[in-house]
């Protein structure tokens, strides 16, 4: 497979931006109009790898601490076939298959297997996509827990901005957070209908003016469970708002510092100087990935002290009485169906936090894979390695 040569990874960017040299100016006089980035930008978006848009966009620091904490790493072997789409496959080939750009597994706190495609490293920043969506509930447990606000509130009420759009007056916290929200926002990625949706969301210059011109229902809110990046995004608008903060210095100072990470971290902007594309766009080392998915799996905690309330993290681990498109869903976090009551952050292009307390396992897998591909059968091998270690786990 030739990853060197350029190829269109955004179809829904590429076949808006591409035409011949007279359209030029009109291309830069609609993409202003529209409140997007300019052409070239939209142009190297719709070409490069997903794990390379991080630096095409305005970004917010998330400061690491002066000294990280220790991850301890003992490399051990990992199970060197897994199951994948009916056959046993050397996991080297799923990797593969699955343009696999990281791969970091621990257990019970220990790195034991760390693997990065050549031309990355330990000090590469990948880009979260929708596990920052993950990130986002973890500030939201925090912000209820220190009283700033309750699931039962509704939008309308936390952000003034918003009170005179009745559809955010009916939505709720909890809707927010279970993806029951049913704003009619979809995820589409159509390349005839490029500024629709997510889509829309992700090259807007103005994510407040965005949120506000999309107060529509598609359904009662809390009665159907969709997946839906702008229930994320109006999240993040509502933390930043009620503790009087970015989201980024909020992360580096609530989490990221507490937790040790090891390096500073961004967050995209919708502009310089803007607000947090909440509902995607965390860039970080794979390392401190790991990091969050073992204080998730710490209920919260990181050596003695506690980061996230342990309540947070049962109401992430319990499912909400809606799935979302299938799915077990609670609090911005995926459940695997037929596992072992493990969960997930899961991100387009194949970004994965999986996390196993049965096994004691966390797995960091980042890619540059399809849109929503193959993610049951990437979770199946997941478990079968986190099963695996458990296994041949040492008798006490």
């Amino acid at each position: 497979m030739d990853r060197s040569r350029p190829r269109f990874r955004r179809p829904w960017l590429a076949g808006s931006l591409i035409g011949g040299s007279t359209l030029a100016g009109l291309a830069w006089a609609i993409v202003a109009w529209l409140g997007v980035p300019n052409p070239i930008t939209l142009a190297a978006l719709a070409i490069v790898e997903p794990s390379s848009v991080g630096t095409w966009f305005s970004s917010r620091l998330v400061a690491a601490p002066r000294t990280a904490r220790l991850l301890p790493v003992a490399p051990r072997a990992i199970l060197a076939s897994v199951p994948w789409k009916g056959r046993s496959v050397p996991l080297g080939e799923m990797l593969e298959a699955t343009r696999t750009n990281a791969l970091l597994v621990t257990q019970n706190g220990v790195l034991i297997h760390e693997w990065y495609r050549p031309g990355s490293g330990q000090a590469t920043l990948f880009p979260s996509w929708s596990v920052a969506k993950s990130v986002v509930s973890l500030l939201v447990g925090q912000a209820i827990a220190a009283g700033r606000l309750a699931e039962t509130d509704s939008v309308a009420t936390l952000l003034p901005y918003l009170r005179d759009e009745p559809a955010f007056g009916r939505i709720t916290v909890r809707d927010l957070l279970d993806m029951t929200s049913g704003l009619a926002v979809p995820e589409n990625y159509d390349p005839w209908n490029p500024l629709v949706g997510t889509a829309g969301l992700y090259l807007t210059r103005d994510i407040r003016d965005f949120v506000r011109e999309h107060a529509t229902l598609s359904s009662k809110p809390g009665s159907k469970g969709r997946y839906r990046s702008i229930d994320t995004e109006v999240l993040g608008l509502i933390v930043a708002q009620v503790q009087g903060r970015p989201l980024a210095d909020l992360l580096s100072e609530q989490i990221w510092k507490p937790m040790g990470a090891q390096a500073d971290a961004t967050w995209n902007l919708d502009r310089p100087g803007g607000t947090e594309k909440a509902f995607c766009c965390l860039n970080a080392v794979a390392r401190d990935f790991a990091r969050l998915g073992l204080m998730v799996a710490d209920h919260g905690r990181v050596g003695g002290g506690a980061i996230v309330p342990r309540h947070w993290i049962e109401r992430i681990e319990t499912p909400a009485r809606q799935e979302v498109d299938g799915w077990p869903y609670s609090a911005q976090w995926w459940h695997v169906p037929e596992g072992d009551d493990d969960i997930s952050a899961i991100g387009v292009y194949g970004q994965y936090v999986y996390i196993n307390r049965d096994t004691g396992t966390v797995i960091v897998k980042l890619s540059d894979h399809g849109a929503e591909q193959d993610e049951a059968d990437t979770l199946a091998v997941m478990l079968a390695v986190a099963r695996d270690l458990a296994a041949a786990r040492p008798a006490r």
